[in-house]
């Protein structure tokens, strides 16, 4: 049996590069904007699906991600419409992953992890953050979205202080040193557990 460790945070909290550090660490990690990507990439499992419901979403037997986005702009019920068909695909996917991984500790990287009520999946729960300010450095600095679009994702996304309320540890990405000793801090006491279990 594997540990499952939910792995979560806001936009620009260094969740993807705290998770490439598990990896480094042997862990087996599942990405759910990775999962989503497969799904939606040619004749994957939620074209058809997709393409019953919201026809022009679709190109080329591929969800259209361009297009999905204008008609979620143009109309609120489509992102409903949407998770709907979406959401029980994901967890699909990450039950294959974790029936099939063979590490000892799997890491699941979910942005909206508590948004979605993933974390009852999970044995723990980290949560990646760093300052306010900091955030919001990193993600206008990566030049993809405006401060406008930014402020617009943080308003959906689930307050950090309320992620980290809720989470069993917690990793500061303020310097990848720092990052990369409380991920080994955190393994330690997971295979701990794991040797006692």
């Amino acid at each position: 049996m594997s540990f499952c460790l939910g792995l979560t945070g806001s936009i620009g909290m260094g969740k993807s590069t705290t998770a490439r550090m598990f990896k480094s660490a042997g862990c087996a990690i599942w990405d759910a904007d990775q999962a989503v990507h497969r799904l939606y990439e040619k004749y994957g499992a939620a074209v058809a699906p997709i393409a019953a419901a919201l026809p022009e979403a679709i190109t080329d037997n591929t969800v259209d991600r361009r297009k999905l986005r204008d008609l979620i702009t143009r109309d609120s019920t489509v992102l409903v419409q949407l998770e709907t068909i979406v959401h029980p695909l994901v967890q699909a996917d990450r039950k294959t992953f974790r029936d099939q991984a063979p590490a000892e500790v799997l890491v699941f990287d979910i942005p909206l992890l508590f948004e979605t009520g993933a974390e009852i999946e999970m044995d723990a729960v980290a949560c990646v953050h760093v300052s306010a300010e900091r955030q919001k450095e990193r993600v206008l600095a990566r030049g993809t979205m405006t401060e406008v679009q930014f402020q617009k994702i943080l308003e959906k996304q689930m307050p950090i202080s309320e992620k980290l309320t809720r989470s069993e540890f917690h990793i500061e990405t303020d310097t990848l040193d720092h990052a990369q000793k409380q991920v080994e801090d955190i393994l330690t006491q997971i295979r701990k557990r794991i040797s006692h279990a």
